[in-house]
């Protein structure tokens, strides 16, 4: 599991039609953004296998450079490359979503993802996350909490559909999540996005309260806001599973 992935599935909010602060075009602003809160566990299990859960998602993989079920509908691949470095590759229905490295410091208390995006486009978003440790451990295993998120982030739109219906976009992955704001589920869909992930929203003005599912089970539950300007829009963000949230600003492109 990764932050983009994480962002893609944080969608923002939408108001009815009739008033709609939330159409157009936005993007992340990093620098105003706070995801100091997120946690990631990594674990060395008997029997050679690794494992990491972040965000109540759980993946378990080998150091071998094969492909893992990810948690997600999506597989992830791990291997070392020295002492302190690995590399990871995820997909979503067969297709490479996201690379990674991850780099120790010398310390052991410092690990430092960077990152690839894959655009549907044939692109790509670069960034970087610091972790500290934020527990005992050796090497890779232990829990780590970010410390500093940087580098490009995603362009999203909104477009009104009928009296009650919103559509959302992530133009840089081809994700469309074509719903209502009746509190029902609907599919989120697109070449990259692992099949099963819906979202539900309700709202009205300019803040509103969703939940992204995946295969009916709830995966994230947030809150938007547009500010009374219009010029920026403001998300708290909590999975599931509790603990980790985090808040995500967007601008108006």
């Amino acid at each position: 599991m990764t932050l983009r992935l994480f962002l893609l599935f944080a969608l923002a909010a939408a108001a009815p039609a009739g008033d709609m602060p939330f159409a157009g075009k936005w993007k992340a602003n990093m620098e105003k953004s706070d995801f100091g809160q997120m946690t990631v566990a990594i674990e060395s299990l008997p029997g050679g296998e690794w494992q990491t859960v972040a965000f109540g998602i759980t993946a378990k993989y080998r150091m071998d450079g094969k492909d893992y079920p990810d948690g997600m509908g999506g597989t992830i691949s791990w291997k070392p490359v020295d002492a302190n470095t690995w590399q990871t590759v995820e997909k979503a229905n067969g297709k490479v979503t996201e690379t990674d490295t991850f780099q120790l410091s010398a310390d052991g208390k410092t690990l430092t993802q960077v990152s690839k995006t894959m655009k549907v486009d044939g692109g790509s978003i670069d960034g970087t996350t610091v972790f500290s440790r934020a527990s005992a451990g050796s090497g890779l295993a232990g829990k780590w909490s970010t410390k500093k998120v940087s580098g490009g982030s995603g362009t999203v739109e909104y477009v009104a559909s009928g009296s009650d219906g919103l559509i959302y976009k992530d133009l840089d992955q081809g994700m469309t999540c074509d719903g209502k704001l009746d509190g029902k589920d609907y599919p989120c869909t697109g070449p990259m996005v692992p099949p099963g992930f819906t979202v539900a929203m309700k709202g009205s003005g300019r803040t509103l309260d969703f939940t992204v599912k995946k295969d009916g089970k709830p995966f994230f539950s947030a809150s938007a806001t547009v500010a009374a300007d219009g010029k920026s829009m403001t998300e708290t963000v909590t999975p599931a599973a509790g603990g980790d949230k985090y808040k995500i600003v967007y601008d108006r492109m």
